[in-house]
Protein backbone atom coordinates (compact mmCIF):
# COMPACT_ATOMS: atom_id res chain seq x y z
CA UNK A 1 0.00 0.00 0.00
CA UNK A 2 3.22 2.20 0.74
CA UNK A 3 4.08 2.08 -3.02
CA UNK A 4 0.75 3.00 -4.73
CA UNK A 5 1.02 5.96 -2.03
CA UNK A 6 4.22 7.13 -3.11
CA UNK A 7 3.61 7.13 -6.48
CA UNK A 8 2.28 10.88 -7.75
CA UNK A 9 0.80 12.45 -10.87
CA UNK A 10 1.98 15.54 -12.66
CA UNK A 11 -0.39 17.28 -15.08
CA UNK A 12 1.09 19.28 -17.79
CA UNK A 13 -1.24 22.20 -19.63
CA UNK A 14 -1.30 21.87 -23.14
CA UNK A 15 -3.76 23.87 -25.87
CA UNK A 16 -6.56 22.03 -26.77
CA UNK A 17 -6.08 20.71 -29.89
CA UNK A 18 -7.68 22.51 -33.13
CA UNK A 19 -8.89 21.31 -36.54
CA UNK A 20 -7.51 23.58 -39.28
CA UNK A 21 -9.42 22.84 -42.22
CA UNK A 22 -8.04 25.82 -44.44
CA UNK A 23 -4.72 24.32 -43.81
CA UNK A 24 -5.90 20.86 -44.47
CA UNK A 25 -7.51 22.09 -48.10
CA UNK A 26 -4.25 24.01 -49.32
CA UNK A 27 -2.26 21.41 -48.27
CA UNK A 28 -4.37 18.97 -50.71
CA UNK A 29 -4.31 21.24 -53.30
CA UNK A 30 -1.06 22.03 -53.36
CA UNK A 31 -0.51 18.34 -53.60
CA UNK A 32 -3.50 17.64 -56.46
CA UNK A 33 -1.49 20.70 -58.26
CA UNK A 34 2.00 18.86 -58.15
CA UNK A 35 0.59 15.61 -59.20
CA UNK A 36 -0.98 17.73 -62.23
CA UNK A 37 2.09 19.16 -62.85
CA UNK A 38 4.11 16.05 -62.77
CA UNK A 39 0.98 14.12 -65.25
CA UNK A 40 1.27 16.99 -67.57
CA UNK A 41 5.32 17.20 -67.55
CA UNK A 42 5.35 12.93 -68.17
CA UNK A 43 2.47 13.55 -71.01
CA UNK A 44 4.57 16.16 -72.62
CA UNK A 45 7.88 14.20 -73.03
CA UNK A 46 5.90 10.73 -73.90
CA UNK A 47 3.78 12.56 -76.81
CA UNK A 48 7.32 14.09 -78.00
CA UNK A 49 8.69 11.06 -78.17
CA UNK A 50 6.11 9.01 -80.16
CA UNK A 51 5.93 11.84 -82.33
CA UNK A 52 9.79 11.51 -82.66
CA UNK A 53 10.24 8.09 -83.03
CA UNK A 54 7.09 7.89 -85.29
CA UNK A 55 8.72 10.80 -87.61
CA UNK A 56 12.13 8.70 -87.46
CA UNK A 57 10.87 5.63 -89.13
CA UNK A 58 10.65 6.03 -93.00
CA UNK A 59 6.91 6.19 -94.37
CA UNK A 60 5.98 2.53 -95.11
CA UNK A 61 3.50 2.11 -99.03
CA UNK A 62 0.99 0.25 -98.62
CA UNK A 63 1.84 -0.84 -102.05
CA UNK A 64 4.63 -2.16 -101.52
CA UNK A 65 2.90 -4.19 -98.52
CA UNK A 66 0.10 -5.49 -101.27
CA UNK A 67 2.74 -6.91 -103.70
CA UNK A 68 4.34 -8.92 -100.91
CA UNK A 69 0.83 -9.98 -99.68
CA UNK A 70 0.09 -11.06 -103.51
CA UNK A 71 3.13 -12.70 -104.07
CA UNK A 72 3.06 -14.81 -100.94
CA UNK A 73 -0.11 -16.01 -102.04
CA UNK A 74 1.04 -17.08 -105.74
CA UNK A 75 3.28 -19.58 -103.75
Amino acid sequence: MSFLAAQSVTWVKVQKPTFDLVGVVLTSLGLAGVCAAIALACGIALGVGFILRRRRVPPRSWADEGLHLLEARRL
